[in-house]
């Protein structure tokens, strides 16, 4: 039985989490807006130089030397965050149509607008190989944030990826038809090279990795996280899983094959 996904809802109090995506209680805010005031009159923004005149201050006692130092960390994330205050000055202002939902799991926020979600941006694309490398996750989990919105900024992530990918594989990473090619050689299913010469073709041919093609479409970009997925589950993902079960054989029957595979290079 397929279970039935649970959207968020400016309705609900239990919803699949746009950031960590468990289904959970999410807390509601409702919010309030403080004037600055003409000392002050615009956001305060955090840098390098307030940490370092923090660490630096020895007449801070520990514990509060130690709370602003964590505020500062997480204000350069650039979530948004919920900071409780000891005290707070009076409200001038109530923000109508304007609520924040905290997720009991991953105690992140999402904003509202209205009904609809404007903070964290909506994922599109499928989700990543998880056995890609850390750099990649991060390049295919980019493309998918802004996939959306610039679908060739996107595929030109993508282009990029498989360039990365094909360099962890052990190929030159210069010329991505030769590296391609040279997968193949190795393995690679030829239909994962038809569907790159695909996206190629319908834009431009000269693309290279990284570079926007100003021909690239969703739907090119939609192909492109498919390969990198391909790439990764044949070359990375199925050998891994091959050595996993492998691995499990017993010591007696692994050497009476390596002696088989021996006699047989004779």
């Amino acid at each position: 039985m397929v279970k039935k996904s649970v959207l968020p809802s400016i309705k609900a109090t239990a919803f699949e989490c746009p950031h960590c995506g468990a289904f959970t209680t999410q807390y509601w805010h409702k919010l309030h807006a403080n004037k600055m005031e003409d000392d002050s009159p615009r956001p305060f923004m955090p840098d390098e130089e307030f940490k370092k005149s923090i660490e630096r201050d020895d007449k801070i006692p520990k514990d509060i030397q130690q709370h602003h130092l964590n505020w500062y960390k997480k204000m350069d994330t650039g979530l948004v965050f919920l900071e409780k205050l000891s005290s707070s000055a009076y409200c001038y202002y109530r923000a109508d149509n304007l609520f924040i939902s905290e997720c009991y799991h991953c105690k992140k926020i999402a904003v509202w607008v209205h009904d609809s979600i404007v903070y964290p941006h909506e994922k599109q694309g499928v989700m990543p190989n998880q056995d890609l490398p850390e750099d990649i996750i991060q390049d295919f989990e980019e493309a998918r944030d802004i996939v959306s919105l610039s679908p060739r900024g996107a595929a030109a992530l993508l282009r990029l990826s498989i360039q990365k990918l094909c360099v962890f594989l052990g190929e030159k990473g210069k010329n991505l038809d030769d590296d391609i090619a040279s997968l193949v050689s190795k393995g690679l299913n030829p239909l994962v090279q038809k569907s790159l010469d695909i996206v190629r073709v319908i834009g431009n041919e000269a693309v290279h990795p990284g570079v926007i093609d100003f021909n690239d479409n969703k739907d090119s970009a939609n192909i492109l996280f498919d390969i990198v997925n391909s790439i990764a589950d044949q070359m990375i993902s199925h050998p891994k899983n091959v050595e996993s079960l492998y691995d499990k054989l017993p010591e007696s029957k692994r050497n009476a094959i390596d002696v088989r595979n021996e006699k047989a290079k004779r």
